[in-house]
C-alpha cells in the first residue's frame, strides 16, 4: 500500500510563510499542503480531519502576540506539539517584464503593508492595497495577467506563481521573526515518541489565578525552584469575568521529572491548569530561493 503524504493546514494560500514554516519543520517528510484562508478556517479544517496537522503564526518580534490563536487553541482538544521560527523576508513582486515605475497598485495582508511602508515611501506613485493574504495577492496578479499591478508576497510565491522580484528584502525591519505552533489531534503520541529520545524541553501552559496579594509571584517563585526558566507569559481577559485574566505562559526545562514536579506544587495555587503541549524548543530559519532553507540552532 503507498503511504499516504502528511496532510499539513496553513492559514493562507500556498506560498505564504506558513507554508515555509511547513515545509522547513517537516523537512524530512513528504507533506501535502492544505490552504485556509483564516484561522478559523484552519481550527475547523482540523476539526473534521484528527489525522491533519497544522501550523499557525502565535508570535512576531514587531507586532507581538496573535491573541485569538490562544484562545481558539486553548478551546480546541488540540496539542501543540512543536515550534519554528522563521525570518520574515518580503519581497515586491509583478508580472515579468516591467519596473516599479510601471506598478500603480501593490496588495498585500495588511501586516506585509505595515511592515514594508518605509520602502514605498520612495514611490509615492503606489497605492498600497490591503488584501487577505500574501501569497494569495501574487497568485492572482499571475491568474489574471494583471499589469501595473504587484504584491508583497515571500520568494516562493514569486517562484510557484513565476513573477519576477522588483526589488528584494523590502521590509523595514530585518530582525522580523515569527515563531509557528504545530499542531495536532495526535498529541500523546507524538510527546510519548519525544519523550523516548529526549527531546520534550518546553511547553505551554494557561490557568487563571485568585485576586490575591502576590498570587503570580508565588507562581514563578515555584518555577524557580524548580530550575524552571519562564520564557513568555501573556495574559487575556476571561470573556463574562470581569477584571479576571487567564495566563498563558512558555516553560523551558532540562529535567522533564522537575518540571512535572514543579506542575503538582503550582495546581493548588491555580484555577483552570491546562497543559496546551510539551515539545521541543524550535530552530530558525532562514529562507533562501529554489525552496532550499537553511537552518541554525535558537540560542
Amino acid at each position: 500500500m503507498k503511504p499516504t503524504n502528511k496532510r499539513i493546514a496553513i492559514q493562507g494560500w500556498p506560498g505564504a510563510n506558513h507554508e515555509i514554516a511547513a515545509r522547513d519543520y517537516f523537512e524530512e517528510e513528504k507533506i501535502d499542503i492544505i490552504p485556509c484562508l483564516t484561522f478559523p478556517d484552519l481550527f475547523e479544517t482540523l476539526k473534521k480531519d484528527r489525522d491533519c496537522y497544522g501550523i499557525i503564526a502565535i508570535e512576531n518580534t514587531l507586532v507581538g502576540s496573535l491573541l485569538p490563536n490562544y484562545t481558539m487553541l486553548k478551546d480546541s482538544d488540540l496539542v501543540i506539539i512543536g515550534e519554528y521560527k522563521l525570518r520574515i523576508k518580503h519581497q515586491f513582486l509583478a508580472l515579468p517584464g516591467q519596473s516599479i515605475e510601471d506598478i500603480k497598485e501593490v496588495y498585500s495582508h495588511p501586516m506585509a503593508i505595515a511592515q514594508c511602508e518605509r520602502f514605498f515611501k520612495d514611490y509615492p506613485h503606489i497605492k498600497l492595497i490591503e488584501s487577505e493574504d500574501t501569497a494569495l495577492s501574487a497568485k492572482r496578479i499571475a491568474d489574471n495577467k494583471l499589469t501595473g499591478v504587484g504584491a508583497i508576497a515571500s520568494e516562493l510565491a514569486a517562484e510557484m506563481y513565476e513573477l519576477e522580484t522588483l526589488a528584494k528584502n523590502i521590509e523595514t525591519n530585518k530582525k522580523n521573526y515569527t515563531r509557528f505552533l504545530v499542531i495536532t489531534d495526535k498529541g500523546k503520541t507524538e510527546v510519548d515518541e519525544l519523550l523516548e529520545q529526549g527531546k520534550v524541553n518546553k511547553s505551554t501552559l494557561v490557568f487563571s489565578l485568585p485576586h490575591e496579594e502576590g498570587s503570580l509571584s508565588k507562581i514563578l517563585t515555584i518555577l524557580a525552584f524548580y530550575s524552571i526558566n519562564l520564557t513568555k507569559i501573556q495574559s487575556l481577559p476571561i470573556v463574562g469575568q470581569e477584571w479576571e485574566y487567564l495566563f498563558y505562559i512558555d516553560l523551558t526545562f532540562s529535567d522533564y521529572k522537575r518540571y512535572l514536579q514543579s506542575l503538582d506544587a503550582i495546581r493548588p495555587l491555580t484555577s483552570k491548569l491546562k497543559s496546551l503541549g510539551e515539545y521541543e524548543k524550535g530552530r530558525q530559519s532562514y529562507p533562501i530561493m529554489n525552496g532550499q532553507l537553511t537552518t541554525e540552532q535558537a540560542l
